[in-house]
């Protein structure tokens, strides 16, 4: 690259789209450069931040013209990813549906519908799971790509209420006297009504007064753990959330029942509260009656909601221990339409291949996508439909542009805004052959 895009140099950009990640695309002299901070369309002044052998990314420091769409935006945006929060939140479900679509067409060669649409959130008060981070006697988000703690109030994504009572909780950390460093993972039901905190203490840190770890205003279960130590310590209360769901009926169906779904501190769980029922009841709806295969089950969000409809056989198969603990005892109530199995898709795949499980396969792996392994098991598996759900627009594509090689066609795809003033988007497909 010319001096030009030397680190610290100022250029004039005019970024042409998004991209996942957060940044937008613009061109210098025929280069790539990734801006952060900035509008497609809208002319800026940026600082060259790093180069790289075929592109550089820059950060806006001054607007030229301000885009019509360009909103103010309420403290730092590196803190809690917020990177979209400057652009007016009707763009921002469109870009987020340019960015799948991008996706798709570079990495999977698969063209989706320019009717692609994702669903919108609330944006303030949507999280029901964060992780948090104590440094030096403060407690907030990561500010990002840093170790720096910052503030997580101006993010919007926590409740008031959880706010308040993480406040509360900070407090007790001090009267406890902490030496060292900590994480805590926060987790509460969809009406806000029960919140749990798990205090995860780093190798070198300690409580001094583990007697002022007390009972805390609207923390219904407060532990923590060393890792030194098998298990955790329960100060009070109970380490689980539990929540009451009902789903919307299939087409011509009868309507489905409610679940409940108990979910340990520190298990994974879908983190919006306002698109969870919407996002469960597209999954449902596009499971074929029959048998079903759930992998990644998670704590059952998927696999026993369609167990609890009586028009499936599912057998969920979930990694993780604590997850799998909570998928056991969701599956418990419907046991005669479940099979519950504790162990890595990968081991599932191997004791289990070529038997036909399913003639729908569900599938929600974690953001790295699904490894070589589980995806050469799974086309052993013959499924007649796929619903694959991701929260990586990278790893999505390119595994649904693996399913496509195999015989697969891409039947529907919709996003799904969890993360709102984040570039983050979940996206759910549908595969047929």
């Amino acid at each position: 690259m010319s001096d030009t895009l030397a680190p610290g140099a100022l250029v004039t950009l005019t970024p042409e789209k998004p991209v996942a990640g957060g940044r937008m695309l613009a061109r210098l002299d025929g280069r790539i450069i990734l801006v952060s901070g900035a509008i497609p369309g809208e002319p800026v002044r940026a600082r060259i931040e790093k180069v790289e052998k075929s592109l550089a990314f820059a950060e806006a420091v001054e607007i030229l013209e301000l885009h019509p769409t360009r909103r103010p935006v309420t403290g730092d945006p590196r803190c809690g990813g917020a990177s979209y929060a400057h652009i007016a939140y009707a763009d921002q479900i469109r870009f987020k549906a340019d960015v799948i679509r991008d996706a798709l067409k570079r990495l999977a060669r698969i063209d989706a519908p320019e009717s692609l649409a994702v669903a919108a959130s609330a944006e303030q008060g949507y999280r029901m799971r964060s992780r948090l981070h104590w440094r030096d006697g403060v407690m907030g988000f990561f500010l990002e790509g840093t170790h720096r703690v910052c503030d997580a109030a101006p993010s919007g994504q926590l409740l008031p209420e959880t706010l308040a009572a993480l406040g509360r909780v900070a407090e007790r950390i001090r009267a406890a006297e902490l030496e060292g460093e900590a994480d805590l993972d926060v987790s509460e039901n969809i009406t806000a009504d029960s919140r749990v905190v798990h205090i995860n203490l780093s190798d070198r840190s300690h409580f001094k007064q583990l007697e002022q770890l007390s009972a805390v205003a609207g923390v219904s279960g407060l532990s923590w753990s060393d890792p030194t130590m098998k298990g955790d310590v329960q100060v009070y209360g109970s380490p689980y959330v539990v929540d009451r769901m009902t789903v919307g009926q299939v087409a011509d169906g009868p309507a489905n029942p409610p679940v409940e779904l108990r979910r340990h501190v520190q298990a994974f769980f879908q983190a919006n509260r306002f698109l969870l029922e919407r996002l469960v009841g597209t999954v449902v709806g596009a499971c074929l009656a029959g048998p079903v295969l759930d992998l990644y089950a998670g704590v059952g969000l998927f696999g026993v909601t369609l167990a609890a409809t009586g028009r499936h056989r599912v057998t969920a198969v979930e990694g993780q221990p604590a997850s799998a603990s909570d998928l056991g005892a969701n599956a418990e109530p419907y046991r005669a339409s479940i099979g519950v199995y504790q162990m890595s898709v990968e081991d599932f795949i191997a004791k289990h291949r070529d038997e036909h499980v399913g003639d729908t396969l569900v599938l929600d792996p974690p953001r790295s996508g699904m490894s070589k392994e589980a995806f050469s098991g799974v086309l052993s598996v013959r499924a007649s439909r796929i619903v694959f759900v991701s929260c990586d627009v990278a790893t999505f594509a390119r595994d649904l542009g693996r399913f496509v090689q195999t015989g697969y066609h891409l039947s529907s795809i919709e996003g799904f805004d969890l993360f709102p003033n984040t570039p983050h988007v979940e996206a759910v497909a549908v595969l047929e052959r």
